[in-house]
């Protein structure tokens, strides 16, 4: 799924979308919530650790409230919660923001965690995204950012398999017909990226001086 912060923000849209055609369905605000957090119950209950980004409105549960949106956990926020991060490197070099993080649902397991994590832009502090985390109990801010993080080297796979191996070219509509296309074209991108490796290695290899090595005193002419 390959796209940027635009395309996330779409997503999430779509799906509140898709949950306001059934939520009608609940009387009560606690189940409809609990409908639109259903792709995280699925991981907690498989004891699946994770972090995913989320909308600014989405709503969790605190000390003090059943349904806080997340946006609202982060303004009073002292300024030390803040840690400027580089989550890894992009297209145009390493990308920093701030970070924080702020836990939820104090009651759930003495070994586990859920937090709600803010990226903040560094040149645009209004431009927060934020995350959802299930974790460790030990597990720190910079592990959370390092896994925030990795999403852009996910997208940057799928879209260079797009380019070179005609990912989204299948011409089906139903999965059986795309599953099979997609396996094999991720297959073949596999492939691409350990021949690109070796490649790689051979041109660091003829290009690298040969490694010093002691030589033998000179002969002296008798």
């Amino acid at each position: 799924m390959g796209g940027d912060l635009a395309d996330v923000r779409l997503w999430a849209g779509e799906l509140d979308a898709l949950h306001e055609r059934f939520v009608h369905r609940f009387n009560r605000e606690e189940p409809r919530q609990s409908a639109l957090a259903y792709w995280r119950f699925e991981l907690e209950q498989a004891e699946i650790f994770h972090v995913m980004a989320t909308p600014r409105h989405d709503t969790v549960v605190t000390r003090w409230a059943l349904d806080h949106p997340v946006h609202d956990l982060f303004p009073g926020l002292p300024r030390q919660k803040w840690k400027r991060r580089s989550c890894g490197e992009g297209a145009h070099g390493r990308r920093i923001y701030d970070w924080a993080r702020v836990e939820v649902r104090p009651w759930h397991r003495e070994d586990r965690r859920h937090w709600v994590l803010a990226r903040r832009s560094v040149s645009r502090p209004e431009e927060i995204s934020y995350y959802i985390a299930y974790c460790a109990a030990d597990t720190t801010l910079d592990e959370l950012i390092r896994i925030a993080g990795s999403r852009w080297a996910v997208e940057e796979c799928f879209q260079t398999a797009k380019q070179e191996c005609g990912l989204d070219d299948y011409q089906v509509r139903r999965y059986p017909g795309r599953h099979p296309h997609m396996t094999l074209a991720m297959a073949a991108h596999a492939c691409l990226t350990v021949l690109r490796a070796r490649q790689l290695d051979a041109d660091k290899a003829e290009t690298d001086p040969p490694s010093s090595s002691t030589s033998a005193s000179p002969k002296s002419d008798a």
